[in-house]
C-alpha cells in the first residue's frame, strides 16, 4: 500500500521559473555553470553553488549552510513563494526528442521505502548517502523530486488529462528545448482520490534517485529517534518525488570504453571472447545490436557483433539475464580485469541516446582500446531485478525524463 502526501511546495514566481529551474549541478560544464552563474541571477546554481559569490570553493558544512542562506535569500527576495494549501502537482514535460512524460509530484513515504513498498534495483554508496544526509539536515528542503514509476492506472490517467485541460500554473522552455508545465491540484476530493489509487498499489518503484532517496530515510531515522513526540506525520517523515506511469518511462541503456585490453593483444582478446561468444566482423559501419544479450564492439577501427553462446552462460536470477551484467560477467571482469565498476577509471560510459559513432570517435582518439554497445533493458527487467532483492550493475540504466531543481520545493 503506497502512500503519497500533498504539500505547501515552495516555488519560483510564474515570472521567473525558466530562470530558476535547473538540471543537476554536474550535469553543466564549468564554462556553462559560469555563465549561469554571471548571467541569471534567479538560477537555482546560485543556491547549490553559494561559494561563487565569494569567487571561491566551499565545502562540507560551511558549504550546507551556504545554501541554506541562499535559499532563505530567494525566499526573502520574493524568488519562491510557499502555496498556502496541501497540494499535488501534476507534471508535464515534452523533451527536444517529442517525448512527454505526464506524472504527480507528491511527498512520498521514508516508512514506505524501509518497508520496501518503494523497492530498489540500485547499489548505493554508503558514504555518499551519510553526505547527502548531513546535506539535507542542514539545508531542510528537497529541490529535485526523486523518480518513481507505478503501473498504469486509468483513474489516475482520466485525472491527470481532465486536470491538464485547465490553465497551467507553469508553462517553459529551457535552453534544452524541454517544456515543461505544472498543474496544482488542491481539491480535497480528488487529492483523495489520487491518494486510494496509490493505496491499491503494493509496490512502486524507483526509476531514479537511488542515492536521495536512501539520504532521505536515513534523515528519517535520526529525526524520529531524536524525537520523543515522533507521531508519523512529521514533515521528514516524506521526501519529494515525481510518479509516473511505466508506460511514460523511457530506458535507454549506458554503452561501455575500456582505456586498455588488459595486456593482451587484439587476437588474444579475440580468442578469449570466442569461450562465450560468436563473433562476426562487421567492419567499417557503425554496428549496434538488435535484440538483448546481443553486444556490438569497436576495436581497432573495426566493428563487431558479439552473439551469447547461451550453452555456456547460465540464467539462474533477473540480474543474469541483464545485458549489463552478462558484460560484466564474461568480458569486463574475467578477461579485462575490471572488477568496481563505479570506481575503476579504466572504464568510461556513454548513454545511449549518442549514436555508435560516440563509441568510434573516442577509440579513434586514442584514449580508448575498445567500446561495448548493447540493448537497453526495460521496465519489466528491473522490476524483477527489484523484486528479487537483486541490484543492477552501476550505469545500467539511462532513464528519462532527467528533472529539474528548483521548480518545486519541499521543506522539512
Amino acid at each position: 500500500m503506497a502512500k503519497i502526501n500533498p504539500f505547501k511546495a515552495v516555488k519560483p514566481k510564474r515570472s521567473v521559473v525558466g530562470l530558476v529551474a535547473a538540471r543537476p549541478y554536474q550535469s553543466y560544464t564549468k564554462n556553462e555553470r559560469d555563465s549561469r552563474l554571471d548571467y541569471n541571477p534567479y538560477s537555482f546554481l546560485h543556491i547549490v553553488n553559494p561559494g561563487y559569490k565569494y569567487d571561491r570553493e566551499v565545502s562540507g558544512e560551511e558549504r550546507y549552510k551556504l545554501v541554506r542562506n541562499r535559499y532563505l535569500e530567494f525566499k526573502e527576495d520574493g524568488i519562491f513563494v510557499q502555496d498556502k494549501k496541501p497540494s499535488l502537482y501534476i507534471y508535464k514535460i515534452v523533451n527536444r526528442y517529442g517525448q512527454e512524460f505526464n506524472g504527480i509530484i507528491a511527498a512520498t513515504s521514508a516508512e514506505d521505502y524501509e518497508k520496501d513498498v518503494i523497492k530498489k534495483h540500485e547499489d548505493t554508496i554508503a558514504s555518499r548517502e551519510q553526505t547527502f544526509k548531513t546535506y539535507l539536515k542542514t539545508v531542510g528542503f528537497n529541490a529535485e523530486p526523486v523518480l518513481l514509476t507505478y503501473p498504469d492506472n486509468t483513474v489516475i490517467d482520466k485525472i491527470i488529462t481532465e486536470t491538464q485541460k485547465g490553465y497551467a500554473e507553469f508553462e517553459f522552455t529551457m535552453t534544452y528545448r524541454d517544456t515543461h508545465y505544472l498543474w496544482k491540484v488542491d481539491d480535497e476530493a480528488t487529492i483523495l482520490k489520487i491518494q486510494n489509487e496509490f493505496k491499491k498499489m503494493e509496490t512502486i518503484y524507483i526509476a531514479d534517485g537511488h542515492h536521495r532517496s536512501a539520504s532521505s530515510y536515513l534523515l528519517y531515522k535520526d529525526e524520529k529517534e531524536s524525537n520523543p513526540e515522533h507521531n508519523g506525520t512529521e514533515s521528514y517523515n516524506f521526501f519529494m518525488s515525481y510518479l509516473i506511469p511505466e508506460s511514460d518511462l523511457v530506458i535507454h541503456e549506458f554503452n561501455r570504453l575500456i582505456t586498455d585490453l588488459n595486456g593482451l593483444t587484439k587476437e588474444e582478446f579475440l580468442i578469449k571472447l570466442d569461450e562465450f561468444y560468436r563473433i562476426e566482423n562487421r567492419g567499417v559501419i557503425p554496428y549496434h545490436p538488435s535484440k538483448s544479450h546481443h553486444f556490438s564492439m569497436y576495436l581497432d577501427g573495426e566493428f563487431y557483433s558479439l552473439y551469447l553462446r547461451k550453452t555456456i552462460y547460465q540464467f539462474n536470477t533477473a540480474l543474469d539475464q541483464l545485458d549489463a551484467q552478462i558484460l560484466y560477467k564474461t568480458i569486463l571482469k574475467p578477461i579485462l580485469a575490471i572488477e568496481d565498476l563505479r570506481n575503476d577509471r579504466r572504464i568510461s560510459y556513454v548513454n545511449g541516446q549518442h549514436e555508435m559513432v560516440t563509441i568510434k570517435t573516442s577509440v579513434d582518439s586514442g584514449d580508448y582500446k575498445v567500446g561495448f554497445g548493447m540493448c537497453p533493458s526495460n521496465v519489466n527487467q528491473m522490476k524483477q531485478i527489484a523484486d528479487e532483492g537483486l541490484k543492477m550493475p552501476p550505469k545500467s540504466t539511462y532513464i528519462l525524463p532527467k528533472l529539474r531543481s528548483g521548480m518545486t520545493i519541499y521543506e522539512f
